[in-house]
């Protein structure tokens, strides 16, 4: 079993009820999205590069998804990409205007995660093991990925779903 197999079989444990997946799938890139929104202001001197938390975080993300599979995480990378851009256009605005983006975002995206673990009747996987809260914005990706028919023998691996192949 591949570790991108592993890591997205333990997060799907967490995630059978539809309700819940549907509550994922706007409110992890909501809050991921308020992530970047929110350190797109804060910025590091990178040997004198000036670069903000965002894109940071992000490429270090974007490299754990590389890690574990190409073509995931090269899907990862894109729309980290594309959220860090965001992220820097809403981090220009006024100072209250990217507060209430920002925290808005990240306090609704959460409350959608956990109307649906009420569904679920379980609590969030990044309890047990804080690599969860990586892994769900991949296990998002994938679903879309396997909803399309794509990367069927992952599905199987994943929801141990003999149709799937």
């Amino acid at each position: 079993m591949t570790e991108l197999v592993r890591q997205l079989a333990a997060y799907a444990a967490y995630h059978r009820d539809r309700r819940n997946v549907a509550t994922h799938m706007v409110g992890i890139p909501v809050i991921v999205l308020a992530m970047q929104v929110l350190t797109s202001r804060p910025m590091l001197d990178a040997g004198g590069w000036t670069v903000t938390t965002a894109v940071a975080l992000s490429a270090a993300a974007a490299l754990y998804y590389l890690r574990l599979d190409l073509g995931f995480g090269a899907a990862m990378a894109a729309l980290m990409t594309l959220g860090c851009g965001l992220g820097a256009m809403i981090a220009s605005m006024p100072t209250a205007a990217w507060l209430a983006i920002g925290a808005g975002g990240f306090i609704g995206g959460w409350a959608l995660q956990f109307i649906g673990h009420h569904y679920e009747g379980r609590k969030p996987a990044f309890f047990d093991n804080l690599l969860g809260l990586l892994i769900g914005p991949l296990f998002i990706v994938a679903d879309i990925a396997f909803a399309l028919g794509l990367r069927r023998a992952v599905r199987t691996a994943v929801h141990h779903d003999p149709s799937a192949t």
